[in-house]
């Protein structure tokens, strides 16, 4: 189906042919038809996919519809964001979709000076997009109201559970509207998402393009058995192949992140990184380097680069396996985008041998390995084999720390 075909008005789909998107993705066709006729969503689909414009577009066509200006302090809808760089790429994407139009978006986010942030929305806000930490800052000093707020999003919803934001999410609820539209979108639905459902959602249509560890077709994975000193070095030794290209590394901390940045350039690598330490503004100058092309390889952690949309990141790297297994389906779905291929390296340390057991159960595949031995017996998958088979360019198997002791 064409966007007009759902049912989106002809202004609003000549603006989405001027920016060259002509063909709703799957998860658009299944959602924005639900929103169009006031249904509350529960959308399950892959990073990537085109969920901001599954939720951004029939709100759009709404607002659009009535014509009335947002009340002053007022915001006719509210997304909420996990984090920083993911409510910047949302807001970015409507202000896109609205281009030419009489609509405002605003962008409040942890990290930025609050008085300009309240200085405008003094007029109100169409479209306001937040983190929900400096929502309720916001909310606290009285620059914000949310009772005229007509539609609600909760975008990466499983990423505000796991970050702890149901305690802001249950202050903020009592201030909406109880009659509302709201949608929910997530990458993964984890059982704590049924109480989510059940206090912000009324009698919602769930819609689903992929289900839960489902990894991106076009990712090739590896996996590398590596004593956790010698990560480093092999690290060093995969980024040599190919530093023309960009590549991103995930760390489990904050200091491990850049630590690594740190030892990259040592090595002669055009290196940044993002985590909580830096502040906003040194996240965005990275980010924005990192797209350019002026940094080639970009050191990050879960949070900070979850949202990150970059089409020409060719490489991801696990240098520590993520604690949250779903995590690891977001780490690798930064590369292989807008129907590119990509590859996707995970550095193992005889000490996550539990989280790469609990990795694969998630994915349902044996990730194949392409360097050392594994320091045990790994479980079987739930689910046989059945996904790209491809080898990615080979590391040397121990230059940089392939181990000694290890048994198939």
């Amino acid at each position: 189906m064409t966007f007009e075909e759902l049912g989106l008005k002809p202004r609003l789909v000549s603006v989405l042919a001027e920016q060259g998107i002509k063909d709703p993705t799957p998860i658009q066709s299944q959602a924005i038809p639900h929103a169009l006729n006031g249904r509350d969503v529960m959308g399950l689909a892959q990073t990537g996919t085109g969920k901001t414009a599954a939720f951004g577009l029939p709100m759009i066509h709404m607002l659009l519809g009535t014509g009335e200006a947002p009340e002053p302090k007022a915001a006719n809808g509210l997304i909420l964001a996990p984090t920083r760089e993911l409510a910047k790429q949302i807001s970015e994407n409507l202000r896109a979709y609205t281009k030419g139009t009489h609509l405002k978006i605003n962008l409040v986010v942890g990290g930025a000076s609050l008085n300009p942030q309240i200085e405008r929305l003094r007029k109100g806000t169409d479209l306001l997009v937040a983190t929900p930490g400096r929502l309720i800052d916001l909310l606290d000093r009285k620059a914000v109201r949310l009772d005229q707020t007509r539609y609600l999003v909760l975008d990466e919803a499983d990423q505000m559970l796991d970050l702890g934001f149901i305690h802001a999410l249950r202050r903020i609820a009592p201030l909406l509207p109880k009659e509302r539209q709201t949608m929910l979108f997530s990458a993964t639905m984890p059982k704590q998402m049924a109480e989510l459902s059940t206090a912000y959602l009324t009698k919602p249509v769930r819609v689903e393009v992929s289900p839960p560890g489902k990894v991106a077709d076009k990712v090739v994975q590896a996996l590398h058995f590596v004593e956790q000193e010698k990560k480093t070095g092999l690290l060093i030794n995969y980024l040599d192949r190919h530093r023309e290209e960009l590549a991103l590394v995930f760390a489990r901390t904050k200091h491990g992140a850049e630590r690594i940045k740190k030892n990259l350039e040592k090595a002669g690598f055009a290196a940044g990184s993002i985590h909580g330490n830096k502040s906003q503004g040194q996240r965005e100058r990275a980010i924005k380097a990192f797209k350019g092309g002026e940094l080639r390889v970009l050191v990050a952690t879960d949070v900070a680069a979850r949202g990150l949309d970059i089409p020409d990141v060719r490489h991801v790297y696990n240098y520590d396996l993520p604690n949250v297994p779903d995590n690891y389906v977001h780490r690798i779905g930064r590369t292989a985008r807008a129907g590119a291929s990509g590859q996707a390296v995970a550095f193992c340390a005889p000490a996550e041998m539990g989280e790469l057991k609990a990795i694969q159960k998630t994915i349902g595949n044996a990730i194949q390995v392409i360097g050392g031995e594994s320091w045990g017996p790994l479980d079987e998958p739930r689910k046989p084999s059945g996904g790209n088979r491809r080898r990615p360019r080979r590391g040397a198997s121990n230059g940089g720390g392939g181990g000694r002791r290890r048994a198939a």
